[in-house]
C-alpha cells in the first residue's frame, strides 16, 4: 500500500488574521496592569533569559522538579500495545521489590543475634572481628540510596533501604557497647542517621522545604564522594601505602562541584550530573563490597570456609528481586547496582566457594540455573509488558533511554 505524498504549495499562503479575544479576556486585560496584560496577550519567548532567578532556586528547579510539566507528561507514560499487561507487570514488579525485604532482613539478623549473645556473655572481644568502618560505609550507602528512592517515591525500595539503615545501625550500637567503635564516631553517626531518616521521610510525604532537602543532598554527595575513593584505596593497603589523600582529594573536589552548582556556575547538564552523584556513589560503594570480599578470598583462601553460603544466597535473592522493578521503570543506576550485587556478591562468592569445595556441586548449579532463569523471565516479561519486539529492545531502552 503506497503512502500518499504531501504536495507543498508553491507560494506560502496568506496568514489568517488572529482570532479576536473573548469578551472576558479583553476585560481582564484592560483591568490588569500593563505588564500583566502583555503576558496575557503576548506569549513568552522560549529563549527569554532567566538571570533574574536566584542560583539556588535555579538549582532547586533543576534537581527537584526536573523537566517542564509538558515534557514530563509526554515521556512519563510510554505508549504500550496492551495496557492491561503493562499494569499487571507494574504491580508485580512492585511486589517483587517489597518482597526483597525478607532476605535482606534475614541477612543482617544472624549477626545482630550473635553480637547480642556475645555481649550478654561478656565476650566483648568477639565483636572486634566486625569492622566498624565497613559497616559505616554500608550505612552511608543505605542512606544515600534511601534519599534517591524517596525522591522517586519507590515505596518498596524505600522500605528496603530503611531496613538496611536500621539493621546496620543496630550492629554499630552493639560495636559501640563493646567499645569496638570509638564513641565520637558513634555519636556523629547517630546524629547523621537520625537526621537522615527524618529528612527522607519528610521528603517522601512532601513535608520538607526544598532548600533544606538540597542541603541534605549536597551533604550525602560530598560524603559519598569522599568515602568511595578512600574505601577503594584501603582495599589494597597491603600493596600500596596507607594514606587518607584519596578521601581528602575527592572530598575537596566534591565540595567545589557542589558549591559551583549551587552558585549557578555549571551548565544544566553539569548540575544534573552533580545531582546524580550521590546515588551513583552509593551504588558504587555497594558494588565495591563484593570486589573487596573476592580480593580478600584471593589473598586468604582459608577465609572462604568462614563464609556462609546461606548469607550469599540471601544476598543474591534480595538483589535479584529488585532487578525486575529497575528494568520496568528504566532506572539504569538501580539496575546496575542490583544486577552487580546479585551476580557478583551473591553468585560470584558462591562460585568461589564452589571452586574451593566449600559447597556442593548440586547447590551451586541449582542457584546458577535459578539466577539465569530469573533474569530471562524478567526480560521476557518486560518485553511483553512494553510490547517490544525482543528483550534486546528493552535493554536498549534501559541503557540508552527511549
Amino acid at each position: 500500500m503506497s503512502v500518499p505524498s504531501l504536495r507543498l504549495p508553491l507560494r506560502p499562503s496568506r496568514p489568517s488574521p488572529p482570532a479576536p479575544l473573548p469578551r472576558h479576556a479583553t476585560a481582564a486585560c484592560s483591568l490588569a496592569p500593563p505588564s500583566l496584560a502583555a503576558l496575557l496577550v503576548k506569549p513568552l519567548a522560549s529563549g527569554a533569559p532567566a538571570s533574574h532567578l536566584h542560583p539556588v532556586l535555579l538549582l532547586h528547579q533543576r534537581r527537584r522538579h526536573g523537566p517542564p510539566v509538558v515534557a514530563a507528561t509526554t515521556t512519563s507514560k510510554p505508549v504500550v500495545k496492551d495496557p492491561k499487561k503493562y499494569e499487571d507487570w507494574d504491580s508485580m514488579t512492585a511486589k517483587f521489590a517489597g518482597t526483597a525485604n525478607v532476605p535482606f532482613l534475614l541477612l543482617q539478623l544472624p549477626q545482630i543475634v550473635l553480637n547480642a549473645r556475645n555481649l550478654l556473655a561478656g565476650n566483648k572481644t568477639a565483636l572486634f572481628a566486625v569492622p566498624w568502618l565497613g559497616m559505616l560505609t554500608g550505612l552511608l550507602g543505605n542512606l544515600s540510596l534511601l534519599s534517591y528512592f524517596a525522591k522517586k517515591k519507590e515505596t518498596g525500595a524505600v522500605i528496603v533501604q530503611t531496613l538496611g539503615v536500621i539493621s546496620t545501625y543496630a550492629v554499630l550500637v552493639q560495636l559501640a557497647m563493646a567499645e569496638s567503635m570509638p564513641a565520637p564516631q558513634f555519636v556523629a553517626t547517630s546524629v547523621v542517621v537520625a537526621a537522615g531518616l527524618l529528612l527522607n521521610f519528610l521528603n517522601y510525604f512532601g513535608w520538607i522545604p526544598g532548600k533544606l532537602w538540597l542541603l541534605w543532598e549536597d551533604f550525602i554527595t560530598v560524603g559519598g564522594l569522599a568515602v568511595l575513593p578512600q574505601v577503594m584505596w584501603s582495599t589494597f593497603v597491603p600493596f600500596i601505602p596507607n594514606s587518607v589523600l584519596p578521601g581528602l582529594i575527592s572530598g575537596s573536589v566534591a565540595v567545589a562541584a557542589v558549591a559551583m552548582a549551587r552558585m549557578g556556575k555549571l551548565s544544566e547538564e553539569g548540575t544534573k550530573f552533580v545531582g546524580s552523584l550521590s546515588g551513583w556513589t552509593a551504588t558504587l560503594l555497594f558494588m565495591w563490597m563484593p570486589v573487596a570480599q573476592m580480593w580478600t578470598n584471593y589473598l586468604n583462601p582459608s577465609n572462604i570456609k568462614g563464609l556462609s553460603a546461606f548469607s550469599m544466597l540471601l544476598a543474591m535473592l534480595g538483589n535479584g528481586l529488585m532487578i525486575p522493578r529497575a528494568v520496568f521503570i528504566r532506572d539504569l543506576m538501580w539496575f546496575t547496582g542490583s544486577f552487580w550485587a546479585s551476580v557478583l556478591q551473591g553468585w560470584g562468592n558462591l562460585a568461589c566457594m564452589y571452586c574451593f569445595n566449600s559447597i556442593s556441586k548440586e547447590f551451586f548449579f541449582a542457584t546458577t540455573a535459578g539466577l539465569v532463569l530469573w533474569i530471562g523471565f524478567t526480560l521476557w516479561r518486560d518485553t511483553i509488558a512494553y510490547g517490544n519486539s525482543s528483550p534486546m529492545t528493552s535493554l536498549k531502552e534501559l541503557i540508552f533511554g527511549k
